[in-house]
Parts: structure tokens; sequence; C-alpha cells
């Protein structure tokens, strides 16, 4: 009986799969490569093929030439959602939804809805549209993805509040990056084709410098490049089966680099299209009624990060970090251990039990990787 309640829920996942519409992307290093552009010219080269698409949300952020590209698209009304005394604007979901266009244009992929809405986030509307069938043109920049938070926080001194999961860019079924050399970006900005006179200054001495540009254009280009990778992978594997590098993530409740874990885990995975998990050995010393409550909140907040990132979650008690491990890595078929540096709390604990050589011993003569990351 379970096997066959497992063929139905497969079937019913191919049907609903053949079901949701195609999911497009255009992704760019920054603000002002032409994104939002590109989109409306497509819409138009669509409209005139005889498509029926309709601008669902578009920001033109008062550029001329992106704004003079509307005209002649039909746009649907967004709805007004009064909040705080304020009258705000917001994409009209439900309006898609009953309309049914084959395809629509959303901007602003990142952008977080006005409280009261449907969903909290952009992205999550992308995802009802897809649902019902109905294909969808979406932008992003390079900066708002969740799992290069923290490098993108190193390039540019600036911590992005407004992130998308990877598993947005995992369910795109085709990536385009929109591509522009640091030395026209920047004549762009001081043309005045990106933000207002007064701003461009400002612009220049921070987010808009030329090493930030080129490291965040490596960022995107190479964003592009593992999607097409991941797409490779997907068809050689369908004709040519083998065997799936399996990631396995390793935390500690006081492991202030726990998120850099968790993220660097999920690029990987990312890019080899795997399977990966987050570990937590609670030590009896970490039960629930010892284990001190800024501590329980770091770890919540770190699960739910490596659930959105599309982690499973696997919560462990025993009170030896490296057998549990070592159990752990043989029963989800681990290929790759992943473990913070030794200065990080968990490493050390791991060095100061003997079992640390066991954990190496069975690396050595298994098929398991272990890495350090910073």
């Amino acid at each position: 009986m379970e096997g066959k309640d497992e063929g139905v829920r497969h079937f019913l996942d191919l049907i609903q799969k053949s079901r949701r519409g195609k999911f497009k992307i255009y992704i760019g290093m920054s603000a002002g490569v032409g994104k939002t552009y590109r989109m409306l010219e497509e819409a138009h080269a669509l409209l005139q093929n005889g498509i029926d698409v309709k601008i669902g949300y578009v920001e033109t952020h008062q550029r001329e030439e992106t704004a003079a590209l509307l005209t002649g698209l039909p746009v649907i009304p967004r709805r007004t959602i009064f909040y705080k005394g304020k009258e705000l604007e917001e994409m009209d979901l439900q309006g898609i939804i009953n309309l049914r266009p084959e395809v629509v244009i959303v901007d602003e992929l990142a952008h977080t809805n006005v409280e009261g809405s449907r969903n909290e986030k952009r992205w999550q509307d992308v995802m009802d549209i897809l649902s019902v069938g109905i294909n969808v043109i979406s932008a992003v920049n390079i900066q708002h993805i969740e799992s290069l938070n923290e490098e993108i926080k190193y390039i540019t001194s600036i911590e992005v509040k407004e992130r998308i999961p990877d598993s947005v860019l995992t369910q795109a079924d085709e990536i385009v990056n929109i591509d522009l050399t640091a030395e026209d970006l920047i004549s762009r900005l001081k043309e005045g084709k990106i933000y207002e006179p007064e701003k461009v200054a400002s612009a220049l001495k921070n987010f808009f410098q030329e090493d930030h540009i080129l490291q965040l254009r490596e960022l995107a280009l190479k964003e592009v490049a593992s999607h097409v990778e991941r797409q490779v992978d997907t068809e050689v594997i369908k004709a040519n089966p083998i065997k799936r590098d399996r990631f396995l993530a390793c935390i500690s409740s006081n492991d202030k680099a726990a998120k850099n874990i968790i993220r660097k885990t999920a690029r990987l995975a990312n890019y080899y299209h795997s399977k990966w998990y987050v570990l937590y050995v609670q030590t009896p010393s970490e039960g629930p009624s010892k284990i001190a409550l800024d501590r329980q909140r770091h770890l919540i907040n770190n699960f739910k990060l490596a659930t959105e990132l599309g982690a499973e979650i696997i919560k462990v008690n025993n009170d030896n970090i490296a057998r549990a491990i070592i159990e752990q890595a043989e029963l989800l078929h681990i290929t790759t251990i992943c473990i913070g540096k030794p200065r990080i709390s968990l490493v050390k604990v791991i060095l100061s039990t003997a079992l640390f050589n066991e954990l190496l011993k069975k690396l050595s003569s298994s098929d398991m990787d272990i890495i350090i990351l910073s």
C-alpha cells in the first residue's frame, strides 16, 4: 500500500509540474544594467507574435528610455493599500490570476510586500502565479541572493535586507545575465540614467566603485554559469545516472559562523545540484532546560535560514559529536562533510575528542570528503 501511495504522489507531482508556468529570470550585477528594459523589449516581441502578455508590475525608476517601452503594452492595474496613513501600491496578485495571461512581467523579484498582502515577498507571489500555469518573466540583482549575503556585505560593506532564497533560482527554467562593463555602468550612472543627479556622487563613492562592480559582475556570471551546468547535469543524468554528491553542514548552538557554514554549503550543493543537510548534535549540556535562550534563538534562526536555502535539518541527541557525525554521514550517504575553522567551538569539541581520529580514519577509508570552511 505504501508503494502505491508513493506512486500516486509521484504521478501527482508530474501533473503539477506539467501545469506549472515557465519561469525566466533576468539577473544583473546591479541596478542600471538594463534588466527591466530587456524584459519590456521581450514583452513587445511576444505581443507582436500573438502571445497574450501583460505587465503585472514594472518599476521604471523614472528612466525615460524604460518608461517609453511601456507604451503599447497592456498593464494590469496595481492594487492600492492603505498602510499607516499612507496610500501605497502593490502588484495585484489576484487580478493577475483572474485574468490568466499567457505571460506576465513581474519586476523587482526581491521586493517585500506591504503588510497585509497575501504573501510577505514578491517571489512568493511569483510562485503562486506559476502554480496556476501562468508563465513569468522577472528580474533580480545578484546582491539579493540569500547565500551570497555575507559575500556581498564583504565586497560592498552594505548588508542587503531584501533577499530571495536560492531555491527560487533553481526553479527558473531560464536565467539570463544582463552584462555591462564597469566602465559602461559608471558612464550610465554619471549620465543620470540610473539615479537622480543628486544621488550620483554618493553612489560613486559607495556601491558603484569599479572594484565592487567587477566582483559583483563575476558573481552574476558565475550564477548563470552554474544554472547552465545544472541543466546540462540534469539532462546527462537522465541518460546516464551517476552517483550524486550529498553535503552535510555541521553546526552547534553557539557557533557564530554557523550562518557562513550554512550559506557556503548551500552554494556548494546548489552548484553541484545536490541534496544537502544541516546537522545539529545536541549534547546533554544543551538540553532544553539548560541551553540559554539567546543560543536557542540563534539555533532556531539558523535552522530557518537552512530550510529557506533548501536544506533538510537533522537534529540528534548524542554525548559524542564526532561519533554522531560519522553515524549520520553513513546513514545519509554523505559524500562531503562541511565544518567551520578550528576556532569554531564545534570543531574544538571534535578536536578535543579521541574520536576525531576515528572520523579521519573513517573518511580515509570511504568516499567521503571533509571541507573546513572559513
